[in-house]
């Protein structure tokens, strides 16, 4: 991960008419998304106020109907009317990753998991790496990473664990989902 000049994390992907990049509210802050005709590539929590990619819009353009359909599925989510995304999504990374990241998409909205439990839905001996797969997470909310816990406790949250916006954004959506936490 690239930082842009304001020290915001950035993805690295220089402009492009390739990939199309939004920048949409949500009540946990910012996301920044990053997709392109086939699939969403990557969402992003975005801090506030600062300032995104040259050509990142806060609407897409007309003609554009993956863009709409993320924006839309978002906010459908947010509101309490939608449970489960249907968007076409494309993460990068090891072949170990795409298998927890698929695992974490099993999870139905509204339950938890623990890092355990997941490594042994995918007969992985490793917690730890479930919860390295779940930090390196591209497509957080969509693949629904703040679904899983550690064993003893809500465990952490893009990398972040005890206090902080990462662990807040995770109660919030568990919480969202009607999960007491």
């Amino acid at each position: 991960m690239a930082k842009s000049r304001f020290g915001q994390r950035t993805s690295g992907i220089e402009p492009s008419s390739a990939i199309k990049r939004l920048l949409l509210p949500s009540p946990v802050g910012p996301l920044f998304v990053e997709y392109d005709q086939a699939a969403v590539r990557h969402i992003h929590f975005w801090h506030q106020g600062a300032h995104p990619p040259a050509g990142t819009r806060v609407e897409p353009t007309r003609d554009d109907p993956l863009g709409w359909k993320v924006a839309e599925q978002l906010r459908e989510y947010f509101a309490g009317a939608r449970r489960d995304f249907d968007l076409p999504l494309a993460p990068e990374g090891t072949d170990f990753r795409k298998r927890v990241w698929s695992a974490l998409r099993g999870i139905p909205y509204g339950e938890t998991r623990t890092y355990g439990q997941v490594a042994d839905s995918i007969e992985c001996r490793a917690p730890r790496a479930v919860g390295q797969a779940n930090r390196h997470n591209p497509i957080p909310i969509v693949i629904p990473c703040h679904r899983v816990l550690a064993f003893n406790g809500i465990g952490g949250y893009a990398g972040q664990w005890g206090d902080g916006d990462g662990l807040d954004r995770k109660r919030w959506l568990l919480r969202h989902e009607g999960v007491d936490v």
